[in-house]
């Protein structure tokens, strides 16, 4: 799907035209460069590759810079690439935050926060064993049992246990886009999205 690179800046909230208070999350979409743009005959496939937020020349691999001078660029931390856009764009294009509309959707993908090593209460909402009246003692927050023992004497595949969690590649779908700001590169949208202040999100149609 088309779409552009973006920054996670902050939620905040605004006010509908019913007086409502609407949850909303600010993203600084773009301004996004063409770096790359790959074709059928030559790549195998057609996409647009698009490059967003700057990065020092002196932490930029000579490959990397080399590829970036092609497309009459500076630098840039983010790639990535987009199927199907409506236009023909050629490199060093600039693709800002007007390819979106007030009051449509969008689909925001992100990185999710990272919370470390996590028990199966807050990883899997397991609701704890048994209550705490009845002479156990340090096992309200235990997972129970994971499996039998002389049959088939092993612990299935995908049993949900306490482990790693959070850093996932989420996808939210349809959030509807409440305001934009072109001087700003700014974009509303309703509700919350992935990952932390600061990280990379990529904004699609």
């Amino acid at each position: 799907m088309p779409g552009l690179i973006g920054k996670k800046i902050g939620m905040t909230s605004v006010f509908g035209a019913d007086g409502k208070n609407i949850p909303c999350t600010v993203i600084e979409a773009g301004p996004c460069i063409v770096t790359q743009v790959k074709s059928a005959d030559v790549d195998g496939y057609e996409a647009v590759q698009l490059a967003f937020d700057d990065k020092k020349e002196k932490s930029t691999t000579k490959p990397m810079s080399g590829h970036f001078k092609k497309a009459g660029t500076t630098p840039k931390r983010k790639l990535v690439e987009f199927k199907e856009f409506e236009q023909e764009y050629k490199l060093g294009e600039v693709i800002g935050v007007d390819l979106f509309e007030e009051n449509s959707f969008v689909d925001v993908v992100g990185i999710s926060k990272g919370k470390g090593f996590q028990g199966v209460v807050k990883r899997h909402g397991f609701a704890g064993v048994g209550d705490a009246t009845h002479g156990q003692h340090n096992r309200l927050r235990a997972p129970g049992s994971v499996g039998a023992s002389s049959y088939p004497s092993r612990v299935f595949k995908g049993m949900r246990m306490a482990g790693r969690t959070g850093g996932d590649r989420v996808k939210v779908e349809s959030l509807k886009v409440i305001k934009i700001i072109p001087e700003s590169n700014l974009i509303l949208v309703k509700g919350s999205v992935p990952g932390a202040k600061g990280s990379y999100l990529i904004i699609e149609k």
